[in-house]
């Protein structure tokens, strides 16, 4: 996935009331949308090199978005990719160029298809000889230990839900699968189990019920974000 124009670079203020920024730029201070309600825990500290997107909808309050940050991470800094409205189209775009192996032989990819009570999954993958398959996205950002991932970065009630919602299809008969968008270069998945008991224990109950985990690490760059290669998930049973 290609930005659609240079990004505009620029070094962050602040972040502030979850989805503002403030970011120094060339042109002065701006301030730019942040698209990610999480705690974004080694990224939003003030002076990392940011980048911005600019959008073309005249209309729009905000017209910069932040997309990427130069962390430094224990593995050495890297560009960060911090929009979580990404990981979809980025998981459509894998799917399409067939790089999601789990999904072989599937040919039709419906997001945000109704189901369970009151959720809506990401995608609903079907056209497979063995039946459709319910697929969940997780954005994973977060580094503390070298080259591991880790999710979530603040208590993620909703993503416990579609755990145990994701169970109730695999115990219907059916198949989940949750894919884990890693932006960033790692070299394996875990959940967090220190910041959020209750995901961890939907994460690993679900697991166990037959819902299917991959992860996948991606390329980053300011020229774009690609969903490259799976990574181990080393979440104990």
């Amino acid at each position: 996935m290609l930005f659609a124009a240079p990004l505009i670079p620029g070094r962050l203020v602040q972040r502030y009331k979850r989805f503002l920024a403030d970011i120094e730029t060339d042109d002065g201070l701006v301030t730019a949308h942040c698209p990610n309600p999480g705690a974004m825990l080694g990224l939003n500290l003030p002076g990392r090199p940011v980048l911005l997107s600019r959008s073309t909808n005249p209309t729009r309050k905000l017209p910069l978005t932040w997309e990427l940050v130069e962390a430094d991470l224990p593995g050495g800094p890297q560009w960060v990719g911090i929009n979580t409205l990404r990981p979809n189209a980025l998981v459509a775009e894998a799917f399409r160029a067939g790089v999601i192996g789990a999904l072989a032989g599937h040919d039709v990819f419906r997001p945000e298809v109704r189901y369970a009570q009151a959720s809506r999954v990401d995608f609903l993958a079907s056209g497979a000889a063995a039946g459709p398959c319910h697929v969940e996205v997780k954005n994973c950002h977060m580094m503390r230990r070298p080259g591991l991932a880790e999710f979530p970065d603040c208590v993620a009630a909703r993503s416990a839900r579609h755990m145990r919602d994701l169970a109730q299809v695999v115990a219907d008969g059916g198949r989940a699968l949750v894919v884990i968008v890693v932006q960033m270069h790692a070299e394996a998945f875990d959940v967090a189990r220190d910041i959020d008991p209750a995901f961890d224990r939907a994460f690993r109950e679900a697991r166990a019920s037959g819902v299917e985990v991959r992860a996948y690490r991606c390329a980053v760059s300011p020229a774009g974000v690609a969903l490259t290669d799976e990574i181990p998930v080393i979440t104990p049973p």
